[in-house]
């Protein structure tokens, strides 16, 4: 049996929490340590080639955490439209708590670190990969091809990253809402059309 990593997971947590709110470079180790409450040593111990590694944990942690959010929500809908105004009231929700201080953990690593970090770089394309299958799979249930999911898929994915963006600065939820609304309103119409 491997031994018990008592102190990674509260590290990961920790980063994903503090990159989520104020970014990758403004988060030092001590903020890791403090955030924690592992020793410093751990950071050394269980992350031996730094920050960027544990950013990288940090942002497939993230992505896990997404999908498993996105998993429920493919189950307890009956539509994308459906599933993406339900992930919005999730997301605003969330947002609200936190007094909109808080972002997406995975978009403010790889603003910050990709290209340039490949083990980031391709932690977040997994993430993102396994969130744009998900949403695909609600798609190709409403109806769509393969080719016209896929690219809905992504239109879904990158707009409502931006709103979390827009939200953040607006201090509101409102851009959330409104672009879940809007894409189910766009890929309600083109259901319907494909219907016709």
């Amino acid at each position: 049996m491997a031994p018990r990593q008592r102190h990674r997971e509260p590290v990961i947590d920790a980063a994903v929490k503090l990159f989520r709110q104020q970014g990758y470079a403004a988060t030092g180790l001590n903020d890791l340590v403090d955030t924690s409450g592992a020793p410093k040593g751990s950071l050394y111990h269980y992350f031996p080639e730094g920050k960027p590694s544990i950013a990288a944990a940090a942002v497939e942690e993230a992505g896990q955490r997404v999908v498993r959010t996105v998993e429920t929500l493919v189950r307890k809908t009956g539509s994308t439209s459906e599933l993406l105004k339900e992930h919005a009231r999730l997301l605003a929700g969330w947002m609200e708590k936190s007094g909109y201080r808080d972002g997406c953990p995975i978009t403010t690593v790889i603003l910050e670190l990709a290209p340039k970090d490949r083990r980031v770089t391709e932690a977040a394309r997994k993430a993102y990969s396994a969130r744009q299958a998900l949403i695909e799979g609600k798609l190709a249930e409403d109806g769509f091809s393969r080719t016209e999911a896929s690219r809905l898929a992504v239109l879904c994915i990158s707009a409502l990253q931006g709103s979390l963006i827009q939200a953040r600065v607006d201090r509101s939820r409102k851009p959330i809402e409104a672009t879940a609304g809007e894409l189910g309103q766009l890929i309600e119409l083109a259901r319907l059309s494909r219907r016709a």
